[in-house]
């Protein structure tokens, strides 16, 4: 029998509104499944049970008074442990606010617990969300919900892994290099990043920079839609949010949820394993290949292309490295023992790089931008791998070297990711099976710029197309596998760096 906690956030949102499913029944089976199954992966790292619980039996006593329920009415919500939650413990991943409780919320966790979600807990991520394996010295390490000695990838890797195994129904995510992304396709969930000011965020160290974006992970497309339904605004503290009401493509809620109907098969897909300049494992491009493979024949027509990304590794590590420096400068000059070695990093890239190396920095971003305008005039839909690796030992802190190509920094493995970040345009993570270690497999949906709503709707699409082939679907750990394996925490190296 179905488990509470394992319906969709939409099945359990109608049965909620039917009055056939209490708020209170669904958090506890949500809290029991979080403790069965956090010791094996350290994904939920500040859980709020008291006041979930009070708001869970708010919440029944609403439905039950008849009176207008709110989106989200009912459902727990994690939270990346990167977002300020009034009342309850939020450190960055970083020892230097290991005892940080906010005051208030902010601006996304507010909208989402307006739209009556009900906040269970903070979800781990790295130190500051720097880096695509979560682990940090305030926490630990989290592991992958299908082997946990493995990577569940990151920054939002607590969130993925929360999801997988049904600690809540909803989570939500950040993505600068892949952060939504990348661990969505690590443990066999949904990760969506949003277009630049879809969903306001008004504490961007560069108010202008679209490259990070605050979004929606879940374990289907149309629960990420509800998700975002609740995320979407407007909010003057942030420049970007004005697009909000660039019309059709962005716009309101409605607009989100329920899915776009899309037919599939008046569209152009292009496919690419590594859009000519991502370092791919073989593994992924097999797995990418047999996906291409079975998708190809829903669409008009199918084709292999890419857009022209030379230059996208330099330019995203300059525009990256100028956002760490103003972000965290002046705690690496005043509290290096307190940082960590991505922190460290990035402040010293960002030192090293001249006006100069900015300005050809912007040049390339533009020139790769024109390029996806261009490209997306010839093609509907552009599908790539969703990450360049199949998940490794967490205790590595980032791949040095992919097929024995070396890789340039700590993040040259998130490419396939980033190019795309560059260019603003939206993308989606879709969970589509296993690899050949079985491990699970993630496709990177791009649309075209603005396309919100069509990205979605495309994903809901392959994601409808695909429900009843099991080595294409969501794939879905097995928890009594996973009850059998240690606790992570008594791993080595489970608590920093080394």
């Amino acid at each position: 029998m179905t488990e509470p906690c394992d319906l969709t956030a939409l099945e359990a949102r109608r049965l909620i509104g039917r009055k056939a499913l209490s708020p209170v029944e669904l958090l506890e089976s949500c809290l029991s499944r979080t403790a069965a199954t956090n010791p094996k992966l350290n994904a939920m790292v500040a859980l709020d049970t008291d006041r979930a619980r009070q708001a869970a039996r708010q919440a029944e006593a609403a439905v039950m008074a008849g009176g207008p329920l709110g989106a989200l009415h009912g459902l727990p919500v994690g939270i990346k442990d990167l977002e300020e939650t009034e009342g309850l413990r939020t450190t960055y991943g970083s020892p230097i606010f290991a005892d940080f409780v906010p005051e208030a919320d902010c601006a996304m966790v507010a909208r989402i617990r307006a739209a009556g979600g009900i906040v269970i807990g903070k979800t781990n991520t790295p130190e500051f969300g720097l880096g695509a394996n979560t682990r940090n010295r305030v926490y630990g390490a989290t592991g992958n919900p299908f082997d946990n000695t493995r990577s569940a990838a990151g920054s939002s890797g607590g969130s993925a892994a929360a999801l997988a195994v049904g600690m809540a129904p909803l989570c939500s995510g950040s993505d600068t290099g892949g952060s939504l992304r990348n661990p969505a396709a690590f443990c066999g969930i949904l990760g969506y990043r949003p277009s630049g000011g879809l969903v306001p965020s008004e504490k961007r160290a560069h108010g202008w920079s679209t490259l990070p974006v605050l979004g929606p992970m879940a374990r289907n497309v149309s629960d990420a839609c509800l998700l975002l339904s609740a995320m979407v605004s407007d909010d003057a503290r942030d420049p970007l949010a004005y697009t909000l009401h660039a019309r059709p493509v962005r716009g309101e809620p409605a607009l989100f949820h329920p899915p776009r109907g899309i037919d599939l098969g008046t569209l152009k897909l292009a496919f690419s394993e590594d859009l000519s300049e991502a370092p791919t494992e073989g593994i992924v491009r097999r797995a990418f290949q047999a996906r291409v493979g079975a998708i190809s024949r829903l669409f008009h027509s199918a084709e292999a292309a890419h857009p022209d990304c030379r230059g996208g590794d330099e330019a995203f590590e300059v525009l990256r490295a100028q956002i760490m420096l103003t972000a965290h400068g002046e705690k690496v000059r005043t509290r290096p023992q307190d940082c960590g070695p991505n922190v460290i990093a990035n402040v010293e890239e960002g030192l090293r790089y001249s006006l100069a190396d900015g300005a050809r920095a912007a040049q390339l971003q533009a020139r790769i931008y024109r390029d996806f305008q261009r490209f997306f005039e010839r093609y509907d839909v552009l599908v790539t791998p969703a990450i360049t690796i199949s998940p490794r030992n967490w205790r590595e802190l980032y791949p040095k070297e992919i097929d024995g190509q070396p890789t340039r920094s700590y993040f040259h493995w998130l490419a396939l990711a980033y190019y795309v970040t560059l260019t603003g345009h939206p993308a989606v993570s879709l969970p589509m099976g296993v690899d050949e270690k079985g491990m699970p497999f993630g496709l990177q949906i791009v649309g075209p710029r603005g396309g919100d709503a069509f990205v979605l709707g495309v994903a809901a699409a392959l994601e409808a197309a695909l429900a009843g082939d099991a080595a294409l679907s969501r794939p879905v750990p097995d928890l009594a596998k996973l009850a059998a394996m240690p606790d992570i925490a008594g791993m080595e190296g489970f608590l920093g760096f080394e």
